[in-house]
């Protein structure tokens, strides 16, 4: 196991690291902007190092700095938790070319499923039920259309590099995709330097929902069973539950293996999360891998029981996994609601500022993970997500009802946060009787 470990990122991800570490027996190594001085994380490390202004290119994207302060540090790890560097295959190898262990998988596989055209070959390889859609790379407007008109409209162009609903425009005629594939290329351009783009049929009213994977160094994998993330706004997750409400035992058994087919045709190792579109009828469809650690692993971790995040310091550390599948039991309901700094009633407008008061919530059933203290600043310059509210019962009605009791105690003044949108959300009917799909927050609460 490792000695120290440099943990690249802030926030509640950093600390949640942290606290795995400490629990294992490894010396930790927070790394801050001049802007997270105050930070909770950076108090609780065994040793801090400041690597830049508050400008994320300057800081938690400035690979020459925090190689600096791991070699400074002399670690034996670093882990980039998720968002900035996780799934930049060129920090990796920087990593492995530095002698450090990159608690993630190897470059080549981050570039293999990090390319959405080469993922969705690869997922066609492994038997892996994906979206009708072009071949690959589609180069010009009048093969998207022949393609399009093949296929059937409505359809969405999407950026092979993308994510985080960067780089997609939906189409649903020959006009709308002439300027939405031009549109959808120069985003991807200006957002990833790449503006490679392919065409996928567009899924009416589906259902996101994910398969969470481990897999070790020695090529055995096992799934921690799915999650549901159909409750978004603009492509961005904003609650997740398990299991998913809608998923009979044959086809969720079926969605898990496909996930485990994927990853260990990639020849994969450590934590991965594969992602899918459920449509009306239940039939799955393949869209991406995410390389990284998942903001919504708590959910997995209290249906399961297992502390994912120690898991993928044992795996990075060389170290076989001792679980099989058998042993993974997923019991209950859990649901988590990210609370961010951010005005519903403004379009989501961010809010910045100094909290005067933080009470959380608590009770049976309630983990709530943040960095967050009364008297913290709220920094403009990073995402706006301060504190995630998880609950675990026995049910997903009980779930639900422990979920609005904790958001009515949960205590942010006196800027503006999710909350509200939140309690507004599980007291939807069409919420509570599992008759959402992901454009359900733009059609009923926009």
């Amino acid at each position: 196991m490792f000695s120290r470990v440099l943990i690249a990122n802030r926030g509640e991800i950093a600390l949640r690291i942290i606290r795995a570490c400490q629990e294992l027996g490894i010396e930790t190594v927070a790394v801050y902007s001049e802007a997270d001085k105050e930070a909770s994380y950076v108090q609780v490390a065994d040793e801090a190092i400041c690597i830049g202004p508050a400008s994320p290119a300057k800081s938690y994207l400035n690979i020459p700095a925090i190689i600096s302060a791991a070699e400074i540090a002399d670690v034996d790890a670093i882990h980039p938790g998720y968002g900035f560097l996780a799934e930049n295959a060129h920090f990796a190898e920087v990593c492995t070319d530095c002698g450090i262990t990159f608690v993630g998988p190897d470059a080549s596989s981050m570039r293999l499923l990090g390319d959405k055209v080469a993922a969705r070959d690869l997922a066609r390889k492994a038997r892996v039920p994906c979206v009708p859609g072009s071949d690959g790379e589609i180069r010009d407007e009048a093969e998207a259309i022949k393609l399009a008109n093949k296929i059937g409209y409505p359809v969405i162009v999407k950026a092979a590099a993308g994510g985080g609903g960067r780089g997609m425009r939906v189409a649903h005629n020959d006009i709308s995709l002439h300027k939405g594939f031009s549109a959808a290329r120069m985003e991807a351009e200006a957002a990833f330097k790449n503006g490679t783009v392919y065409l996928e049929k567009f899924i009416v009213e589906p259902r996101h929902v994910e398969v969470q994977l481990l897999a070790d160094k020695s090529g055995n994998a096992v799934h921690f069973y799915e999650r549901d993330c159909t409750i978004q706004r603009r492509h961005q997750k904003l609650i997740e539950e398990s299991p998913c409400p809608v998923l009979d035992e044959k086809t969720r058994e079926e969605l898990c293996k496909a996930g485990l087919r994927l990853i260990k045709e990639a020849k994969y190792h450590n934590a991965a999360t594969v992602e899918f579109l459920l449509d009306k009828d239940k039939n799955f469809y393949f869209i991406e891998v995410n390389t990284r650690i998942q903001v919504e692993h708590p959910v997995t971790e209290m249906v399961t029981g297992h502390d994912l995040i120690k898991l993928q310091l044992k795996v990075a550390a060389g170290q076989t996994l001792d679980l099989r599948q058998r042993d993974i039991v997923h019991k209950g309901c859990a649901m988590e609601c990210r609370i961010n700094a951010e005005d519903p009633a403004r379009g989501y407008a961010p809010c910045p500022g100094r909290i005067e008061k933080f009470v959380v919530p608590g009770g049976f059933g309630v983990r709530v993970e943040t960095h967050i203290y009364q008297g913290a600043m709220v920094s403009p310059y990073y995402d706006s997500m301060i504190g995630k509210l998880i609950v675990h019962q026995p049910t997903r009605e009980e779930t639900i009802a422990t979920m609005k009791r904790a958001l009515r105690e949960f205590r942010i003044e006196p800027i503006k946060t999710t909350i509200p949108a939140h309690l507004k959300i599980l007291s939807h009917n069409l919420f509570v009787k599992n008759k959402v799909d992901t454009s359900f927050i733009e059609r009923h609460l926009s």
